[in-house]
């Protein structure tokens, strides 16, 4: 045998040890998730309750080339139930919006597996530009949910200045009359929500691969490893210290 053939082999053996090895990990580590996931439905009011601030609107950027569905629901429910108001998933390639039916399918499972009775109590819609949201009927609290790509980041700010230079063109507005609220305005990846008060990136890339590059200009940012098999703790953490950041706004 070669010495060719010998380093084939010993590379074939390192990759099956290390894939078994992860399957292995993630079978140990499922059950442990899984405990979180029930202990966390009793907490989520009075860990709310003892947050120092709340995000009013909290992107979940992924970075990953594998997507979990019911991992991202479950952080979409744990939002949702802890006050966040309006919820922002984007990949910088699309893939969340084309297959917002089955994510759809995990949030409406999540929500009623994970909030029980209280469920009902919960308005999540699914906000679309030019499409009407897909809701869940609720009695109290409103959420709303948008699938987001690099189309509703630069090329949305690209659109909203064109559509502000065609207005001045036709007098419709003045070059004077240009502030940030009014270019806002003509944004549709986020029209009618807030600012993004806090990104957690998931993936080991040190980039958010454009994501909102104009609602972000006061955003904290998170990173955190991947959304696989996330739990409520990991969620709570990052909220807390999202609560613990003194924001100083460039004083």
């Amino acid at each position: 045998m070669s010495l060719q053939s010998v380093l084939l082999y010993l590379v074939h053996a390192f990759l099956a040890v290390r894939t078994w090895l992860v399957s292995l990990y993630s079978c140990l580590k499922k059950p442990i998730a899984l405990k979180h996931r029930k202990r966390s439905v009793h907490r989520l009011k009075s860990d709310s309750k003892e947050l120092g601030k709340l995000p009013l609107h909290v992107g979940l950027v992924v970075v990953e080339e594998e997507f979990r569905y019911g991992d991202l629901a479950s952080l979409v429910v744990w939002c949702a139930a802890v006050g966040v108001s309006y919820i922002s998933l984007y990949d910088s390639q699309g893939i969340l919006k084309r297959n917002n039916t089955s994510l759809w399918q995990e949030i409406v499972k999540q929500q009623q597996e994970l909030l029980g009775e209280e469920s009902s109590k919960y308005s999540i819609e699914l906000v679309r530009p030019n499409h009407t949201a897909t809701q869940l009927t609720g009695q109290k609290y409103r959420v709303e949910v948008r699938l987001l790509s690099s189309a509703d980041g630069r090329t949305d700010l690209l659109h909203a200045a064109r559509r502000w230079c065609h207005a001045v063109g036709d007098r419709r507005r003045r070059v004077g009359d240009l502030e940030p609220t009014s270019l806002e305005e003509l944004l549709q990846a986020t029209k009618g929500a807030p600012d993004v008060d806090l990104v957690l990136k998931f993936g080991t890339v040190d980039s958010l691969v454009g994501f909102l590059p104009w609602q972000i200009r006061l955003t904290e940012i998170l990173s955190l490893p991947t959304h696989h098999s996330v739990d409520y703790q990991t969620l709570l953490l990052a909220l807390r210290s999202f609560g613990n950041i003194e924001q100083r706004f460039g004083k």
